[in-house]
């Protein structure tokens, strides 16, 4: 991936955590902590394991996410969709629709018969993914700790292709 770009998809990432999206990390974060994280998904990426999905609008990264392909071999017919963002000023517009819809075409072109996804809940997201076609299977109770008695739904969601 050409800096260029892991410079987006940072700061995208960064702007994501701090408006409260739920990739990974409790805002607020800086670009030093979520870095790491990100160059080391990028490593998958340039290794086979993983794939960069991303949409642009007006020439600048809209979202973006990685699809993670099971190592084992009888796994390998379906993938998991993991870090699906969209920048702040990008949501609402059709985006995410779009993003979630091109990493279905690549998991379709990959041969993949099926995605998964989670997400933390109370945020409203279970609406969207079942919009698009996700089935809810099922939640880890208070999985996630937002904030010392915050704690929320890991909620998982599958989609045959």
């Amino acid at each position: 991936v050409p800096k260029d770009l892991r410079d987006e998809l940072l700061a995208v990432w960064v702007d994501v955590v701090n408006a409260g999206g739920a990739v990974g990390f409790i805002a607020p974060v800086r670009p030093d902590d979520v870095a790491p994280v990100l160059d080391a998904a990028l490593a998958q990426v340039a290794a086979g394991s993983s794939r960069l999905v991303l949409v642009r609008r007006g020439g600048a990264v809209g979202g973006f996410c990685f699809l993670l392909t099971p190592a084992a071999p009888h796994m390998r017919h379906w993938a998991t969709v993991a870090r699906l963002m969209v920048a702040p000023q990008e949501q609402g517009t059709g985006c995410g629709r779009a993003l979630l819809e091109g990493a279905h075409d690549v998991a379709r072109r990959l041969g993949l018969e099926a995605l998964r996804l989670s997400a933390r809940g109370g945020l409203g997201l279970e609406g969207f993914y079942e919009r698009l076609g996700y089935v809810e299977i099922g939640r880890f109770p208070k999985a996630i700790r937002v904030a010392p008695g915050d704690d929320r739904d890991e909620v998982f969601f599958h989609i045959p292709l």
